[in-house]
């Protein structure tokens, strides 16, 4: 029998924060969003957790379905809270991060209409608080590997 709650309650999602040694350099994998809000926008790849999954494979999926990439070294990073950080309701998102092989190409899926590797010192203008995420997700992830 599902719950009801007379509160409110925040949605969950994850994102991934996944890097990979490029040409020139270090650079980070976007999408480029399908749908409102910030349609047309780059974003990380990710999405809702669903009621049946862990965050750990909620990343996993959100990664496949959106990109074809399938890592398991991913790592979390931290939470992310702001109460207006999504235009839609009260969202909090948990973010991964982990290294591609350089050879590793990524193909746009599911909800996302393109997926694009971009050297993280040149970024286009993201979506939601991605551009946190990102720099939050290459520190840890230039600790660990």
């Amino acid at each position: 029998m599902p719950y009801t709650y007379k509160y409110p309650r925040p949605a969950v999602t994850v994102d991934a924060v996944v890097f990979r040694k490029g040409a020139t350099g270090d650079e980070v994998l976007l999408i480029r969003r399908g749908h409102p809000p910030f349609e047309g926008k780059w974003a990380l790849p990710g999405g809702f957790v669903d009621m049946d999954e862990t965050l750990e494979e909620a990343v996993r999926r959100e990664l496949k379905e959106e990109t074809g990439l399938e890592i398991n070294n991913l790592r979390q990073v931290k939470a992310y809270s702001a109460v207006d950080r999504d235009p839609r309701h009260r969202t909090i998102s948990i973010a991964f991060t982990g290294w591609a092989g350089n050879s590793q190409n990524a193909v746009a899926g599911d909800d996302a209409s393109q997926a694009a590797w971009f050297p993280v010192n040149n970024l286009p203008p993201l979506a939601f608080d991605h551009d946190e995420i990102i720099k939050d997700g290459y520190r840890k992830v230039r600790k660990i590997y």
